[in-house]
């Protein structure tokens, strides 16, 4: 992927950080920008973007997704796949790393340190306050990759409260084999799928609590991923 975009890199570099960096550039225009320069490292790394259950994403904005976590790569997955713009909630730990700073900065993406209650209290509040007003975003449940291939690890019921917050449609996504492109040491062409599972409607989560949420989600991502994954 590096190699066969060496000459681009430094002109996507720019057009990324311009993206973050000038007020007048919108969140379409940026996500516009973003979704090219990821398609264009995804076709470089012989990396294909297999996408199904796109008919179930909502029409109208204000909703989030909420996919299993396999590395790095998820977000690029969404970048390269999904037809609407969306922002992401990220770890702290990953928010200095080359180029995905230049990224969160374009799509005002929202850093969260797990380890601070009251920074965590405020990112829940603030992406529901968001997703009110008609933005989307992304939210790992897990909170961090399973390192576990296509297998999850249990799903967090507080990263549901915004959804709650906001009685905002809740969409699983279920991935398989986005850990490959970055965990996996070889350079064959890889084939990753996203499935965009049917969408959790307030009316349908609004009685639960949120580690039931948390589980409702889980559950129909495995079995989707299982469905997927059992011609293996």
């Amino acid at each position: 992927m590096v190699f066969r975009l060496f000459l681009k890199t430094p002109y996507y570099f720019f057009c990324i950080w311009r993206c973050g960096k000038k007020a007048d550039i919108t969140l379409e225009e940026s996500y516009a920008c973003v979704k090219k320069v990821t398609k264009a490292a995804n076709r470089a790394g012989r990396v294909t973007i297999e996408a199904h259950g796109l008919e179930n994403i909502p029409k109208e904005n204000g909703f989030i997704f909420f996919p299993n976590h396999q590395g790095m790569f998820d977000v690029l997955v969404f970048l390269d796949s999904c037809p609407v713009p969306f922002s992401f909630v990220i770890k702290k730990e990953a928010s200095n790393v080359i180029l995905l700073k230049q990224i969160i900065a374009a799509l005002n993406a929202i850093p969260i340190d797990r380890s601070d209650i009251k920074q965590s209290l405020n990112v829940i509040n603030r992406v529901a306050d968001e997703v009110k007003k008609g933005k989307n975003f992304l939210i790992f449940a897990e909170g961090t990759r399973s390192k576990m291939g296509n297998k999850l690890l249990d799903f967090k019921g507080g990263t549901f409260k915004s959804a709650l917050k906001a009685k905002c449609p809740i969409v699983p996504c279920a991935l398989i084999d986005s850990f490959k492109p970055f965990d996996e040491k070889s350079i064959k062409p890889v084939t990753v799928k996203l499935i965009y599972l049917k969408p959790m409607y307030y009316e349908e989560y609004a009685s639960m609590k949120t580690n039931e949420i948390a589980d409702e989600v889980k559950r129909r991502i495995e079995e989707a991923i299982a469905s997927h994954t059992s011609a293996y």
